[in-house]
C-alpha cells in the first residue's frame, strides 16, 4: 500500500482536490489517503500555516498533493512568517524538494484556446525544471529597514552554491535524455554574479557527465521572449527559483489556461515528492464550482509517475484527460460551461 497526504489548501483548493480523491478511488484500491489543513486553513485552525504534525506526516508519506493556498483574507493580517505562502516555503524546505518540474503541453484539441496562433503553439511539449530551495526566496539577509532620512529600504539576497546548481541541472539533463535530448539553461550571467556561476557550473557538469545532451545557454529575458515567439524550440529548460517562477507561469498560459498545468517538486531518490497545480486559490470563484480541476488531476498523474511507482496508472489517467478534452469537455477558463465536478466526471468516463 502506498500513502498520499492530501493538503486541500484555500479558496478553490478543497474543490479541486476533492475531485482528485474521486479519481484516485476509481483508479486504485492500493492508496491510503490522509487529509490535513494547510496554508490559511491551517492558520485559522492552529495559528500556523504548517504545523509540525503536518510536516511530519508529509515526510512520512510516499507523496504529497496540495491545493492552492492564500488569499486576501490573510494578506497583511499576519506576520510574514505566518502567512500561507511562508508555510509553502517551509514545506518545500522541510521535505527537501529542490527540483520543480513544470510541464507545458499543448493538447491538440486546446490549441485554439491559447492566446497565441495555432501555428505557433501547436505541438508544444516542454518541461521547465526550476530550482526550488535556493536563490532570492531563501537568501539572507532580507527584510525592510528604516533609513536615517525617513525612507525605508527593502533587501532580498540572491545566493547559489555549486552544489545547489549542479543537483538541479543533473535532474534536467537526465530528463532530457528521456525526451528530445536538449537542455536550455536560463540565467542572467551578463549582469548577475549568481547567473555567471550558474552558467559556469552547468557548463562544467555538461562537459563532465552529459556531453551527449545538447546544451544551450540563454539569458532569462530572451527566454521569456522566445517562449512566445517560437515555443517549440524548447525541450527542457533549467533555471533558478525566481526566473523559474516567472517563466513557468508564462509557459502555462501558452497552453490555454493556468488551470491545465500541473507540477512536481522532487528531492533525493526515495524521498516523497510534492505535487501541486500551478494556479492560485482564486478566492473570487471559490465555492461556485467553476474551477478547472485538470491541473490538480494532472498533478496526481505526476505523483503516480514520479513518487507512487505506478506509471501504468499515470498513463491511463493522462489518456482519460486527453479523451475528455477531445470529446469537448470545457470549463469556463477554456471557453466552456462545465462545472468542476462535471469536468472530473468527463475524466472518470474516460477511465
Amino acid at each position: 500500500m502506498s500513502s498520499l497526504l492530501l493538503l486541500p489548501g484555500d479558496g478553490i483548493g478543497p474543490e479541486v482536490t476533492a475531485e482528485v480523491r474521486r479519481v484516485a478511488e476509481r483508479l486504485t484500491n492500493d492508496l491510503v489517503i490522509e487529509e490535513r489543513p494547510f496554508g490559511g486553513a491551517s492558520y485559522d485552525a492552529y495559528g500556523t500555516p504548517l504545523t509540525d504534525e503536518t510536516l511530519a506526516a508529509a515526510k512520512a508519506s510516499d507523496a504529497v498533493l496540495k491545493g492552492p493556498i492564500g488569499g486576501p483574507k490573510w494578506d497583511g493580517a499576519t506576520q510574514r512568517h505566518l502567512r500561507p505562502e511562508a508555510g509553502l516555503l517551509a514545506l518545500r524546505a522541510g521535505m527537501e524538494v529542490f527540483a520543480n518540474l513544470r510541464p507545458a503541453i499543448c493538447f491538440e484539441s486546446l490549441a485554439d484556446a491559447s492566446t497565441l496562433k495555432r501555428e505557433v503553439i501547436e505541438g508544444v511539449d516542454m518541461m521547465i525544471v526550476r530550482e526550488l530551495t535556493g536563490g532570492v526566496y531563501f537568501g539572507q539577509p532580507r527584510g525592510i529597514e528604516a533609513m536615517p532620512d525617513g525612507g525605508r529600504r527593502g533587501v532580498d539576497t540572491q545566493v547559489y552554491t555549486t552544489h545547489e546548481i549542479e543537483r538541479v541541472a543533473r535532474v534536467a539533463f537526465e530528463l532530457a535524455r528521456g525526451r528530445r535530448n536538449k537542455v536550455t539553461s536560463a540565467e542572467k550571467s551578463n549582469v548577475m554574479e549568481t547567473g555567471l556561476l550558474w552558467r559556469e557550473v552547468v557548463t562544467e557538469l555538461h562537459a563532465r557527465d552529459y556531453a551527449d545532451v545538447t546544451l544551450e545557454h540563454m539569458l532569462a529575458d530572451n527566454t521569456a521572449m522566445q517562449l512566445v515567439r517560437a515555443p517549440r524550440q524548447f525541450d527542457v529548460i533549467v533555471t533558478d527559483n525566481l526566473f523559474g517562477d516567472i517563466l513557468s507561469d508564462e509557459a502555462a498560459q501558452l497552453t490555454g489556461s493556468l488551470g491545465m498545468l500541473p507540477s512536481a517538486s522532487l528531492g533525493a531518490p526515495g524521498k516523497p515528492g510534492l505535487f501541486e497545480p500551478i494556479h492560485g486559490s482564486a478566492p473570487d470563484i471559490a465555492g461556485r464550482g467553476w474551477a478547472n480541476p485538470l491541473s490538480t488531476i494532472l498533478s496526481f498523474e505526476m505523483a503516480l509517475r514520479w513518487s507512487l511507482g505506478r506509471p501504468d496508472l499515470a498513463d491511463r489517467l493522462s489518456g482519460a484527460v486527453k479523451a475528455a478534452l477531445d470529446g469537448g469537455a470545457r470549463t469556463r477558463d477554456l471557453g466552456g460551461s462545465m462545472s468542476t465536478t462535471e469536468m472530473a466526471d468527463a475524466v472518470l468516463a474516460g477511465l
